[in-house]
């Protein structure tokens, strides 16, 4: 069983080694010369190295908090806010375990708001270069978004947030990114962060090493060479996941991220009303959140712009 996991283990690094080779500036996910690929054919540079997965992107900031948001929140950096994810690896895959585990971010908070199931996780888990909240106390959230297919709403959220000036995280699987070339370049085009939320969307706990090499590296690979990004950010499907899937990702050179906040909004029939929507927003607020959302939601496409107005004019800066 160990030569069995070693050899895995040798297979995953060298897949990894070869589709990253390409890979730096893990802000916007380019190449070392600062620009996108206008031709995907062309060669990555040879000196390139692996993605820095502390690295934070651009975020937005609000106006004063005393006055109310104007029209676009600014630009500035926080790469001195968050705490760096402390993390292992390589791992010895035959000691870890493969236990599926569901996540959730739980209905207990501390003193600033924070979910207990999302620090628990951190706690447990951030060796693996795994989180579910960002390490800080100040006042910022990241957007996510998961694109498992495409309901008409994208179009209206990317709207939203370019007319806010706010950046965000879109996690998409290879079939959206087939389907839906258009938007997906939009969402590079216009400065969001395109995330890898597998190739097939199977849960990953069920997987072996290579399954899971394969459902991670096979999407990074497609969007390589037909996007000319590099992702270094993954959602496991479901927030399923195990210590060895965990693992697996982190060595393939990803930060795996789930969230702080989530609610019951996937549901395109069954869609939550708007207000109490937006009320439960605000509510959850915390410092270093991570929301996720989907975009198949009619209500998360209604009310995203009063979410990001109230939070900006609480002085909360969004990060992707």
């Amino acid at each position: 069983m160990k030569r069995i996991r070693g050899a895995a283990l040798f297979i995953a690094a060298l897949l990894a080694a070869y589709s990253m080779s390409g890979c730096t500036n893990v802000e916007n996910g380019i190449y070392s010369d600062g620009s996108r690929l206008p031709d995907t054919s062309a060669t990555p540079q040879e000196s390139a190295t692996l993605p820095t997965a502390t690295t934070i992107a651009p975020v937005t900031t609000a106006p004063e908090a005393t006055q109310p948001p104007e029209t676009t929140a600014q630009v500035t950096e926080l790469s001195d806010v968050i705490e760096p994810i402390v993390t292992g690896g390589p791992w010895d895959y035959a000691s870890l375990s493969t236990e599926r585990n569901g996540y959730g971010q739980g209905t207990h908070f501390d003193e600033l708001n924070r979910p207990s199931g999302a620090i628990r996780f951190n706690e447990g888990y951030s060796q693996y270069n795994a989180k579910a909240i960002n390490e800080t106390e100040e006042k910022v959230i990241m957007l996510t978004f998961d694109q498992g297919y495409e309901n008409g709403y994208t179009g209206m959220i990317l709207d939203t947030l370019k007319e806010k000036g706010v950046k965000a995280t879109f996690f998409v699987v290879q079939d959206y990114a087939e389907r839906q070339p258009e938007l997906v370049r939009r969402m590079i085009d216009e400065g969001h962060t395109v995330g890898n939320h597998s190739a097939n969307h199977y849960s990953m706990p069920d997987l072996t090493v290579e399954e899971a090499t394969n459902e991670v590296m096979e999407l990074h690979e497609y969007m390589l060479e037909n996007f000319g990004i590099c992702m270094n950010l993954f959602r496991p499907p479901k927030g399923e996941y195990s210590e060895l899937s965990l693992a697996v990702t982190g060595d393939l050179g990803y930060t795996t991220v789930l969230w702080s906040f989530a609610y019951a909004d996937w549901d395109p029939d069954n869609q939550p009303d708007p207000e109490r929507s937006l009320q439960k927003l605000i509510d959850r607020a915390h410092p270093g959140a991570i929301y996720l959302l989907h975009s198949v939601s009619e209500t998360n496409a209604a009310i995203l712009g009063d979410f990001i107005d109230e939070m900006l004019a609480q002085g909360y800066t969004f990060i992707a």
